[in-house]
């Protein structure tokens, strides 16, 4: 969710970023020199002219934001976000455009602009949503119903270079009470069934809601032992070179340009964020198990 800021919020942190835009952009050169420069992923939700939901931006909005990474950053794709942090050295700073949830009007302007421009996209879908048109839950009780994709949509995308992740079959809090028999349906079994419904394998996953609490070290270990090439959150923080590339934090877009800007220009406390690490353990009772900390 991406609500409007306060006007005093926005002043506040419009003097903040102006104030300290000069010290980022020489702390960003020595990171780069020393090859450590932060990998950063965002994710969007809607793009639509309208104002149907928080987690909508406009499409004049989009695009600007577009065109200002394009400016400052590599725009790449999540394989090669794994690549930079795997590698442990990354000298430019780079960004990596995710949606999530999958909605109808994101094929009006935003993702045709994408593809015009041959930026890379990972593009999120659930599975009951785009195989069966109705909307979601969370925009009923807003009183609005908004169409998702339909899966020949998917597909179109799929073959214009847009590759295509799951996001569970019903949206699921992953995080919560939750058997690995409905783990392994909203998750793996959903992933098939979408990637042969759309003729394209499906390499990513992203968390439903994002936060700490909406995550386990359950879904980790099945995510890995699926065979996912990675999973995604979206509570915010940086991928750093030398993290772990299977999970990659994502900052939040929307409407507000200068919040993202904010965030992408290294926000200095931000850098202070805990990490949502999973960690393997080895206890007697068990040859492996998982737990999870924040570092």
């Amino acid at each position: 969710m991406n609500p409007a800021l306060p006007w005093w919020k926005y002043l506040a942190l419009a003097g903040y970023y102006a104030a300290t835009l000069p010290l980022r952009v020489w702390q960003e050169r020595m990171r780069a020199a020393a090859g450590r420069s932060p990998v950063m992923v965002v994710y969007y939700h809607r793009v639509a002219d309208d104002r149907a939901n928080p987690w909508t931006c406009s499409n004049r909005r989009f695009e600007q934001q577009v065109r200002w990474m394009q400016a400052h950053f590599d725009l790449v794709s999540l394989e090669e976000a794994q690549h930079r942090i795997r590698s442990g050295h990354n000298r430019r700073p780079c960004v990596s455009i995710t949606f999530d949830d999958g909605y109808a009007e994101n094929l009006d302007r935003a993702l045709p602009l994408l593809i015009w421009e041959r930026i890379p996209c990972t593009y999120f879908v659930c599975n009951r949503q785009v195989m069966s048109g109705l909307p979601f839950p969370h925009d009923r009780e807003l009183g609005q119903f908004l169409a998702p994709n339909s899966i020949n949509q998917l597909r179109a995308l799929a073959l214009a270079g847009v590759e295509i992740g799951a996001h569970t079959r019903t949206h699921a809090d992953l995080g919560g009470p939750i058997g690995e028999e409905q783990l392994y349906d909203e998750m793996v079994a959903a992933r098939d069934e979408l990637a042969a419904a759309i003729g394209q394998a499906i390499r990513y996953f992203a968390f439903p809601y994002g936060q700490k609490e909406n995550m386990s070290a359950a879904a980790f270990r099945v995510a890995r032992e699926a065979g996912y090439a990675g999973v995604c959150s979206a509570y915010g923080g940086y991928n750093l070179p030398g993290d772990d590339p299977f999970h990659l934090q994502r900052i939040p877009a929307g409407d507000q340009t200068l919040r993202l800007k904010n965030w992408l220009r290294v926000d200095p406390r931000k850098l202070r964020l805990p990490r949502y690490q999973v960690e393997e353990t080895a206890p007697a009772e068990a040859e492996h198990s998982l737990e999870v900390t924040c570092l």
